[in-house]
């Protein structure tokens, strides 16, 4: 049984339409201590009742979980899209949480006080479009192919104009926002679905069968490699989860045609919802995951098959924290490497593969769940006050 995340009953608002324009003020829980403005997903604040979260991408929940953990400190919020390029304060806030883009117009119009936070959900774009140029690179020297890389991020200077830095992923990503000296805190991606331990698995039967499951901009995301590498283990299956008929910029569908529609042990299934019995029958047939992403800022579709017990394979740049325990990570990032660990991983006894599976599902249920990113980000919001406080004290000789 899979567990979805249902509306937050807080936030039973009148309005029922949403664009970029939309502004949303909710009241502190208690006394109010101040006003946080968060810039970020504003579209799960105009659900109406009986509609669920959207399970697609874990910033809608981050971005209610955000506006919860403020309210529940004793602060009211204000919420606005991150593509609003006309919003202009009109009071003073205490808080400022806000994406990369639009941060830097929104933070030069804030009073000098507010406490101002760069939310980053990927690593910093000069590595991030580094990464994706270089994966186009390398596949255009395989195939003779040139494809444009959807992940191309615009410019933004976020953190340059921020005071603190929160970061989704784990060191990797955080190194990526270390030149600028500005301290650095972690939350863990907050699952949109859990499921139950899958203790009744045939690992026998599904030690051959692995997964690709992600979102657009496949080849940024090593689903080229992985195809390439299945093409040669006619004896291993391969699922692919995605829109693949719907990367159109990457014209992937097309290049990798005979990949993902002509080879027997390969099996497209397009893009899944995960809350599906569909996707529940494809994570409980497959034994792992291989992700060689080129840079994540947390790998949110790992964390969701950890969730289903899935061994995962991935890059370091995937940005989700693997040990040898449960899952493995990739250093080279190649076709070849893929193969090896394929292999590697197929072979092992069914006991120890079932050790694995149970251990990643025990690392994403203690790690990467709403409640652990909630308390994350409660705990960061108290420490910023009481370090924020104790400056202002300093400076005024108190």
């Amino acid at each position: 049984m899979s567990k979805a995340y249902r509306k937050i009953s807080f936030l039973l608002n009148k309005h029922t339409n949403f664009d970029e324009t939309a502004f949303v003020s909710l009241k502190a829980e208690g006394s109010e201590k101040g006003t946080a403005l968060i810039s970020y997903v504003a579209e799960p604040f105009f659900l109406r009742d009986g509609e669920s979260i959207p399970n697609s991408h874990t910033h809608y929940l981050e971005s209610l979980e955000m506006a919860q953990t403020f309210r529940r400190c004793g602060y009211s919020v204000d919420i606005i899209s991150y593509r609003n390029t006309l919003f202009k304060p009109r009071k003073k806030y205490t808080f400022f949480i806000g994406a990369r883009t639009n941060f830097e117009r929104v933070a030069r119009l804030l009073n000098d006080e507010c406490i101002k936070i760069a939310h980053m959900d990927m690593s910093h774009w000069l590595f991030n479009n580094s990464a994706a140029i270089n994966r186009c690179l390398q596949l255009q020297q395989r195939r003779g192919v040139t494809l444009r890389s959807y992940k191309l991020q615009e410019e933004n200077w976020a953190v340059e104009h921020a005071d603190f830095i929160t970061v989704l992923g784990n060191k990797f990503t955080e190194d990526t926002y270390a030149y600028a000296g500005k301290p650095i805190y972690h939350l863990p991606i907050p699952s949109c679905i859990t499921f139950s331990e899958p203790a009744d698995k045939d690992f026998g039967s599904c030690k051959r069968r692995f997964l690709w499951f992600g979102s657009r901009g496949m080849v940024h995301k090593g689903l080229d490699l992985v195809l390439e590498a299945f093409l040669d283990l006619p004896d291993h299956h391969l699922t692919v989860c995605g829109p693949v008929t719907r990367d159109k910029d990457l014209k992937l569908a097309k290049v990798f045609q005979k990949e993902l529609y002509e080879t027997p042990n390969i099996h497209t299934e397009g893009w899944v919802n995960v809350e599906s019995p569909e996707f529940a029958e494809i994570t409980g047939s497959c034994i792992g995951m291989i992700f060689p992403s080129a840079a994540e800022g947390g790998g949110g579709c790992v964390i969701t098959t950890m969730h289903a017990g899935l061994i995962p394979i991935v890059s370091y740049e995937a940005s989700v924290d693997v040990d040898s325990r449960f899952g493995v990570v990739l250093r080279e990032n190649t076709v070849e490497e893929i193969k090896r660990e394929v292999l590697r991983i197929s072979a092992l006894p069914d006991e120890e593969l079932k050790t694995m599976s149970r251990k990643s599902w025990q690392v994403a249920r203690q790690r990467y769940t709403r409640e652990q990113y909630s308390s994350a980000f409660e705990n960061i919001i108290l420490e910023l006050v009481k370090k924020t406080s104790a400056n202002s004290r300093q400076r005024l000789g108190v």
